[in-house]
């Protein structure tokens, strides 16, 4: 006799899971945001997964957007966008806070709002400010909705790379020197915040990078050899962040390492190594994402260089309290040791992204990450845990 179960007259199959993919967003990093979502809605799995695009427009308005991968990628350098997306340009969507309800709501002005469904986890493939910082997993845990990816207190930390160091340092992890100009500073005595800067290239050697303390993908930064271009930026970086963080260069290679959380706890992935890019000054927002500069996976490192890096991957991990994923960089320094520079909490998920790249050459497709991501969060609970 068949051990299969069987549906009764009438029953209805089990509801698959409803994913919203929710992407776009406020900061500068919207667009690559946008090229993530359209990677991720193009390998999910369908016959496993209902699938709801939200886009959130540049002025934060949370929108219906086309289920369309293929226009949400850069076509003759161009960058994608929410705004090109959208169902309407003045319709909303709505995710109540309410963790007895996980219905979304659809309204547009004169209009009887529509429902849209249940939504049973969220995949917040957002960059940045406003959504991979903790303010968007803020909502989530009000609305009691799981999702991918870490908590409010880990994004938050994995987006400020002030207080990241100071995480990293306080557990005993190697953290680069650094300086950081405050928002008051400049603003209130901008000669004693250059003075600053200048006394730490005193102690450490230009040039030093100059960055916004709460941005990613390379936005804002600058390199700067001397005095004469400290103003310059600071305010290029001040345009994406009013607190700048000054670090000092490390001599050496870039080596990047994937942590993924399994059933068992989080494993960390073969490593990557970023060669230096000729055709730039350093790993800039253009060599990134428009040139598409390779890195090479796995990293050229020796086994126990392999090992190192691994174990502090998962030890940064942990250190921030991080859940789901992590994308975590290093320096390997001309003396042979591996100084943290930063970890991403929402790194850049494309298939050539070096996150999804990583795990592909330790065994992972990327419609299996996705799986496995959005199946751990599907486990987890919202709230203290």
């Amino acid at each position: 006799m068949s051990n299969m179960p069987s549906l009764h007259s009438g029953e209805q199959p089990p509801r698959k899971p409803r994913v919203a993919v929710v992407f776009g967003g406020r900061s500068s990093e919207h667009a690559i945001s946008v090229l993530t979502a359209g990677a991720v809605l193009r390998a999910i799995d369908r016959t496993k997964y209902d699938v709801l695009p939200i886009g959130i427009t540049t002025d934060g308005r949370w929108a219906l957007t086309a289920d369309d991968p293929e226009r949400m990628a850069i076509a003759d350098r161009a960058l994608p966008s929410v705004e090109q997306l959208t169902e309407s340009p003045e319709g909303t969507v709505v995710l109540p806070v309410d963790p007895a309800s996980r219905e979304v709501v659809y309204t547009e002005p004169g209009s009887v709002p529509k429902a849209l469904g249940e939504v049973d986890v969220v995949f917040p493939v957002l960059h940045g400010p406003y959504g991979e910082d903790g303010t968007l997993q803020g909502l989530l845990e009000l609305s009691g909705v799981p999702y991918v990816g870490a908590g409010v207190l880990a994004s938050a930390v994995g987006m400020d790379k002030e207080y990241m160091k100071r995480v990293f340092a306080s557990f005993g992890l190697p953290v680069g020197p650094y300086e950081v100009i405050r928002p008051r500073e400049w603003e209130r005595d901008p000669a004693a915040a250059r003075k600053k800067v200048v006394d730490f290239a005193a102690e450490h050697g230009w040039p030093v990078f100059v960055k916004p303390a709460r941005a990613g993908s390379s936005m804002g930064i600058s390199k700067v050899d001397d005095l004469s271009g400290l103003d310059e930026a600071m305010e290029e970086a001040r345009r994406h962040d009013p607190k700048v963080i000054v670090e000092a260069l490390l001599s050496g290679r870039e080596i990047e390492c994937g942590v993924l959380e399994f059933e068992d706890g989080p494993r960390a992935s073969v490593p990557a190594w970023i060669p230096p890019v000729t055709a730039h000054d350093f790993y800039d927002f253009e060599a990134k994402y428009i040139d598409s500069a390779e890195g090479v996976v796995p990293a050229p490192l020796t086994a126990e260089e392999t090992a190192e890096v691994q174990r502090l991957a998962i030890a940064a991990f942990e250190a921030a309290s991080c859940e789901g994923l992590v994308r975590a960089d290093f320096f390997l320094t001309d003396e042979g040791e591996f100084v943290i520079n930063e970890i991403n909490t929402m790194p850049g998920f494309t298939p050539i992204s070096m996150y999804p790249r990583m795990w592909q050459e330790s065994g992972v497709s990327y419609p299996e990450l996705i799986d496995r991501l959005l199946q751990a969060a599907l486990r987890r609970s919202t709230g203290l845990r």
